[in-house]
């Protein structure tokens, strides 16, 4: 699927998203209307059990069913694969490929490249796990390194991108982290990386929008959310400590033409409002990040050492209206991340 590259530095013209794991409590067909409506481009879709489930009967027709609804509504979609439950209903994101019997995480992998292939997808997205605590560093290591050359050579063999996503607490977290992984695969081509911006502010040594530049030869698919430095929680913008008419410009200046999915996976009891703050959030930050008061480190609160604590945004940041305040536990009293 080939989209137009926006101008270097015209943040207006990049294209909106929205994860459908922030429409949990949606059905696929009626998250998808809900989004188009509001005026999004793509949809970051998670495969899961209600959301086109990729081991339910019926696959290639739910697929091709999808495919269809996803034109007549002009939508772009990538392919997400961070479903809690989807492999195990015991156990959240297992198996990975760190564990002793990675089997379901590599087929299920598999499947959502084909998947992505047959919808036309902009990438194909997946993470490393945690490590158990009965597998040594190095061992997890290996079996993430072998479990993602299988990833690779399917997305060869399917010519799809598959963009690779560091996750606070995961085995592969920072930008660092990937580098060293792109490099043990012998930098495959179709080896990109889905950047979160949210984690780039949470544990990241650069500003975000530097963080941006670091990996634009690399950058294939995008999610966004707030987020506040070394607390892992997607929070809806302008409940965070992130700028992001800066962030923006930074994408448009990578040349950056995917998918800018709004991620935010704890929300489902108010999508649809979510959703529409979210559009409304991001356009009128677009507007404003061609401004010669936006630069690429403009914002103080943005680029702390390394080991600094998260700043206090309180005095900084006005929470849209109807949005929690940060650090609210979600409705079943988790914390809002992963």
């Amino acid at each position: 699927m080939s989209v137009p590259a926006p101008r270097a530095a015209d943040a207006a013209t990049l294209r909106l998203g929205y994860g459908t794991n922030g429409f949990a409590n949606h059905r696929l067909d009626d998250a998808l209307a809900v989004l188009a409506d509001l005026g999004y481009d793509g949809v970051a879709l998670t495969l899961d059990h209600d959301h086109l489930d990729p081991f339910a009967p019926g696959l290639t027709r739910r697929v091709a069913a999808v495919g269809r609804r996803l034109s007549e509504l002009g939508l772009a979609v990538v392919i997400e694969t961070g479903a809690r439950y989807l492999l195990d209903p015991w156990q959240k994101h297992a198996p990975t490929l760190l564990h002793d019997d990675p089997t379901r995480r590599i087929e299920f992998l598999r499947r959502a490249v084909r998947i992505g292939a047959e919808l036309g997808a902009e990438a194909v997205s997946f993470w490393a796990g945690v490590r158990p605590e009965t597998v040594s560093p190095q061992c997890a290591w290996d079996r993430l390194v072998a479990g993602c050359a299988t990833v690779v050579d399917a997305a060869d063999a399917a010519g799809v991108t598959v963009g690779f996503e560091p996750e606070p607490g995961m085995l592969v977290q920072d930008i660092a982290d990937w580098r060293r992984l792109y490099a043990a695969l012998d930098a495959p081509a179709r080896f990109g990386i889905t950047l979160d911006i949210g984690h780039c502010r949470c544990l990241e040594p650069w500003p975000v929008p530097q963080c941006v530049a670091e990996v634009a030869e690399h950058l294939v698919n995008v999610q966004i959310d707030d987020m506040r430095r070394g607390v892992h929680e997607h929070l809806e913008f302008g409940v965070g400590e992130i700028d992001f008419p800066p962030v923006l410009a930074a994408l448009a200046t990578a040349g950056y033409r995917g998918l800018v999915a709004v991620e935010l996976p704890r929300d489902s009891h108010a999508a649809p409002a979510v959703a529409a703050r979210s559009i409304e959030f991001l356009r009128a930050a677009a507007a404003t990040a061609g401004r010669s008061d936006h630069t690429l480190c403009s914002a103080p609160t943005d680029a702390p050492a390394a080991d600094a604590p998260a700043a206090d945004a309180s005095a900084a940041h006005t929470p849209p209206a109807g949005a929690p305040p940060a650090g609210a536990p979600a409705a079943d009293g988790t914390p809002a991340h992963m």
